[in-house]
């Protein structure tokens, strides 16, 4: 259909339930722009006098990857072309709500039972025992996915997160207007053994399936190089 287009995206995945639920945050207008910046690791350092001389070439570990853009988000255009449900939130909060998903990317997940739900269900006396003197926090952030299109899926965590919230509704103060500074840093496989259960093979599987198509791409340049080097050649 004319006007469609392929959106970018950040999937969550909650562990609040017994079956790990996406939390889909479909961006409502892609970025102009996006930065993507590459690390190397750092490289063996000077031995100490007495030890043997190490390798001033090697490195500790693999690059690290990490994207930053800009995302805008507007609630007169879902009000305008979003359904009846997504138009009224947008009436009564704004933008608010895709503000707060953003935010919730920087909060460790919950336990199973943990969270908003497992809260009303302990104070309802619904969790089926007393409830725990004190709570347990969670030790890790939630696992999440940048999508950006079929040729770009990367686990990633969340490392800087700005909003500058341009204009509000005269009677409720929400923002109506707002953008979001984004910085996401991409797991690497050292770092993607620490995530455990299904959550952990899916985002192993991406991280897999990114890598690979890099270097399918990378060796698909050949043909460029070839071209290039007969260019340089004097016949």
């Amino acid at each position: 259909m004319a006007g469609q287009y392929l959106r970018g995206a950040l999937i969550e995945f909650m562990e609040s339930f017994p079956i790990p639920l996406p939390n889909v945050i479909l961006f409502q207008y892609n970025p102009e722009t996006m930065t993507h910046t590459w690390t190397p690791a750092k490289t063996g350092g000077v031995s100490s006098p007495g030890q043997s001389p190490s390798n001033p070439l090697a490195i500790t570990g693999p690059p690290e990857e990490q994207f930053s853009f800009t995302l805008a988000m507007d609630a007169g255009d879902t009000i305008a072309d979003g359904s009846a449900i997504t138009a009224g939130l947008a009436k009564l909060s704004g933008v608010y709500p895709r503000i707060a998903a953003l935010e919730m990317l920087l909060f460790p997940t919950a336990p199973p039972g943990g969270g908003l739900i497992g809260s009303v269900s302990s104070a309802l006396g619904l969790g089926g025992g007393p409830p725990p003197a004190t709570a347990v926090p969670a030790s890790q952030l939630p696992t999440t996915l940048f999508v950006w299109g079929p040729g770009r899926i990367a686990p990633v965590r969340v490392t800087a997160l700005t909003f500058t919230e341009k204009l509000y509704d005269g009677t409720l103060l929400v923002p109506t207007h707002a953008e979001a500074q984004i910085t996401l840093k991409v797991l690497t496989p050292p770092e993607l053994q620490f995530v455990d259960g299904p959550l952990g093979t899916l985002a192993n599987m991406a991280a897999t399936y990114t890598a690979g198509l890099r270097e399918a791409l990378a060796i698909a340049n050949l043909a460029n190089a070839v071209e290039s080097i007969v260019g340089m050649l004097p016949v």
